[in-house]
């Protein structure tokens, strides 16, 4: 599966972004969907985990109540969307998928879409 992030961009802290990630290639709903991110001088990390069927979703403690991941099985695209954003939000994300597996960690991703750039100024 072939994915690409989409829709980074300059904010302001305490505003909203919405990042999609379109997957192209094979069946979308075999995948489960996840968005990492990786600041400067920083290990890549976890964000947002959502299932194959959308029912099941899982966040990392730094972004729960702000952050919302959903996906679209028709559209086979995952979406983040991104409120209350912090200067410590910046980083570069990523979306990435998870054929087999259900963990969350960058271990278990199978295919990884290039990153796409948020930055919050404070």
């Amino acid at each position: 599966v072939q994915l690409q992030a989409y829709g980074g961009g300059l904010v302001q802290a305490g505003g909203s972004l919405r990042l999609s990630c379109a997957a192209s290639g094979r069946t979308f709903s075999r995948y489960a969907m996840g968005w990492f991110r990786q600041a400067p001088g920083k290990e890549r990390e976890f964000v947002a985990g959502i299932s194959r069927s959308g029912s099941s979703k899982s966040y990392a403690d730094s972004v729960k109540g702000r952050f919302t991941i959903s996906r679209d099985n028709v559209q086979n695209t995952v979406y983040l969307q991104m409120n209350s954003l912090k200067p410590e939000d910046t980083a570069v994300y990523y979306c990435a998928a998870n054929e087999y597996g259900s963990g969350w960690s960058t271990g278990d991703m199978d295919y990884w879409g290039k990153g796409t750039q948020v930055t919050v100024s404070s």
